[in-house]
């Protein structure tokens, strides 16, 4: 019997880098592939990315914005997914706040010469306060902004957010919501609540880290992957 297909889905200014330890961990179980959404401008275009190398039949994986691109793969091909994870994302749209600093963050990008990717102040947004200071871990996120740069940002941040929660209960399939337990981005109390309103989900807090679960906790979260993909599609 042929292993499952498992598609995982980066978020905003990242690339397979951010999947590298679920890569290697999970090759005996699955046969994953990282999906590249950097050259969609829209939530279609980026759900089509994700189907154009997903197979009739697989698994789906989600992180950030790449969760909002598999909640639209759910829209679009729930039939064809047999268990979806859901990492460190929202269901809501933008609220204003949130809006606004985006559409600075953008004009800042758009400034020659501005884009350092990810400096001190923003990583401090997105990392547990023990994983700020790890080079390792830094290096890493850094590395991925500075390779993907200012164009893929603008064009990542200027997809609009749906509101995805009447979506929430629709969903049939085994699902893992996962979320770091210092997520200032997409908090755990908003992950809870997306987790409540999904049949067949499973919550899981990560003590340790913050918004970067695949990097700052790679082996839990690939403990999770492995355990949502020995769930029974059939069993409610």
């Amino acid at each position: 019997m042929s292993l499952p297909r498992l598609v995982l889905v980066p978020g905003l200014l990242n690339d397979a880098e951010l999947w590298r330890d679920q890569l290697d961990g999970l090759r005996d179980v699955a046969r994953p592939v990282v999906a590249d959404i950097t050259r969609g401008a829209t939530l279609d275009e980026m759900a089509e990315a994700v189907l154009a190398v997903a197979g009739p039949r697989f698994a789906l994986a989600g992180f950030s914005l790449g969760g909002i691109v598999a909640l639209e793969v759910m829209r679009r091909a729930a039939e064809r997914v047999s268990h979806l994870a859901l990492l460190d994302t929202t269901m809501l749209p933008d609220d204003a706040d949130r809006a606004a600093e985006r559409a600075r963050l953008v004009a800042l990008a758009q400034t020659p010469g501005s884009f350092h990717g990810f400096g001190e102040k923003v990583l401090l947004g997105y990392l547990a306060p023990q994983n700020v200071v790890k080079p390792a871990i830094a290096g890493r996120i850094r590395s991925m902004t500075a390779r993907l740069g200012p164009e893929v940002f603008v064009r990542q941040s200027r997809v609009a957010r749906p509101d995805n929660r009447a979506l929430l209960g629709t969903l049939d399939c085994p699902v893992l919501v996962l979320c770091g337990e210092h997520d200032s981005i997409t908090p755990p109390a908003m992950m809870r609540s997306m987790a409540a309103d999904i049949p067949r989900s499973r919550f899981v807090l990560l003590r340790g880290s913050g918004h970067m679960t695949p990097i700052e906790t790679p082996e839990r979260v690939t403990e999770e992957l492995r355990a949502l993909l020995a769930r029974d599609v059939g069993a409610h």
